[in-house]
């Protein structure tokens, strides 16, 4: 028998020793089947928790527990690393692969089925500080502001993003300073410098609809375009009216853009 670990909320605990575990998670492979991660018990305490610190990132209830599972030896499941396409092997195989690995750090195995109250082989407390974060052997490395990689509302993330801003993510200047950039563009105003402003715009959560709707008319589409991406996704009132101003352009681009944003608008 091949011995796994699990790792889960600590508010499940009750409910997998009572019933097992359930088929709550999708496999990397082509077939998408459902089941549940594990990884295999080593010899290193650390190697044998490290996905702790990643799972605890998730939102849900705190605190995670390890769920030691025993699986047949010719048990199908599959093995590999979290960003490569998986090989389908049996239990016993996988827990060969990954013992032989010098870093299995990023490696997990995934059962495509339910685990069953008779294979929980027990449940028991997990050190929360063990492994690692975002990706292995991220310690040391400066983490990348860019709005692809933060987690928005993360603890610490609007500290991170002010100490290091990213040059297209922010954060993003003040409204007063964006309209002057605006303003210094000239009239209709310089391309590139709009655009540029409009990009900063779009970060923001609110705006001064009002006083970039006169943007709609301007003779070059890529800044009627930005000014589309810019104020799709406002609350702030008068932004289904320009967007409505928007859906009559003369580009089809810039009509379909903007008729994808009120939609957007009305969900």
């Amino acid at each position: 028998m091949a011995m796994f670990v699990h790792l889960t909320a600590s508010a499940n605990a009750a409910r997998i020793q009572r019933s097992g575990i359930r088929a709550a998670s999708h496999g990397r492979d082509a077939d998408r089947s459902r089941g549940l991660y594990c990884f295999p018990v080593l010899p290193s305490y650390t190697l044998t928790h490290q996905w702790l610190r990643e799972l605890s990132r998730r939102s849900g209830p705190r605190g995670l527990v390890a769920v030691h599972l025993r699986l047949p030896d010719d048990e199908p499941v599959t093995v590999g690393q979290y960003h490569r396409d998986p090989a389908h092997v049996t239990a016993t195989e996988a827990v060969r692969r990954v013992a032989a690995l010098p870093d299995p750090r990023g490696w997990e195995v995934f059962v495509p089925r339910a685990v069953t109250r008779g294979e929980v082989h027990r449940v028991r407390p997990v050190r929360q500080v063990t492994g690692w974060r975002y990706f292995p052997g991220a310690h040391g490395t400066a983490p990348c502001t860019c709005s692809g990689c933060r987690v928005r509302g993360e603890y610490g993330s609007r500290r991170l993003r002010e100490r290091r801003p990213h040059p297209l993510d922010g954060p993003p200047p003040t409204a007063p300073v964006l309209l002057r950039q605006i303003a210094a563009a000239g009239d209709p105003g310089d391309p590139e410098q709009l655009t540029r402003a409009l990009h900063w715009f779009g970060l923001r959560r609110r705006g001064p609809v009002d006083q970039l709707a006169r943007l709609a008319d301007h003779p070059d589409r890529d800044v009627r375009m930005a000014l589309v991406w810019a104020v799709g996704r406002w609350t702030t009132p008068g932004v289904a009216e320009l967007l409505h101003r928007l859906a009559g352009d003369p580009d089809a681009n810039i009509r379909e853009a903007a008729g994808w944003n009120l939609s957007e608008l009305r969900s």
